[in-house]
């Protein structure tokens, strides 16, 4: 799918008048995911510069960088999101980001002062390739990238009442 394509949905996404916005989001989020870029590039079927790989994850950098240097880490078998990826992935997954963090900090110029990891899950989260994948974006003081949540405050016995929740599907899910 091309950019243009990509700016104008994201603008459609964005306004709060366009009357068809929940259709055109099913629409593309189909789209997103039966098109996937990652499973090309770990095919050979599309190019990429890949920085790493092994039998489990493959590196490459990312052809919009926060920073020069950001760069991805996938896995090789497709899973949508985090949710999906299975348990036996998490540990080369995670070997993978590391190595790749090390090459980022050790191997560019000028030397990163930190680094974020990240994994957006979900449209409205801000994923677009639904192939789960991991961000390392080296990080530089004055870089211009900021994070601004609004806080929220939880009103008396809320926070209570989330934990609760919470915790309920967290032993569910272990049992």
């Amino acid at each position: 799918m091309n950019k243009f394509v990509r700016y104008i949905t994201f603008l459609i996404f964005q306004s709060k008048i366009f009357p068809f916005k929940g259709f055109l989001r099913k629409v593309m989020e189909s789209k997103l995911r039966s098109d996937c870029v990652f499973c090309r590039i770990i095919e050979g079927k599309e190019k990429a510069e890949i920085i790493y790989e092994n039998e489990h994850a493959i590196s490459i950098l990312d052809v919009n960088p926060v920073n020069f240097g950001h760069a991805l880490v996938i896995p090789r078998n497709h899973y949508e999101d985090f949710l999906h990826l299975p348990e036996r992935e998490y540990e080369a997954i995670l070997k993978a980001i590391k190595i790749v963090a090390q090459g980022i900090v050790n191997g560019i110029e000028p030397k990163p002062e930190g680094f974020n990891i990240l994994s957006n899950n979900g449209f409205v989260a801000g994923q677009r390739i639904f192939h789960v994948h991991f961000h390392v974006i080296p990080r530089y003081f004055g870089d211009g990238l900021k994070f601004r949540p609004v806080i929220k405050r939880y009103s008396k016995g809320e926070m209570t009442k989330y934990a609760e929740l919470i915790r309920r599907k967290i032993n569910e899910i272990k049992n």
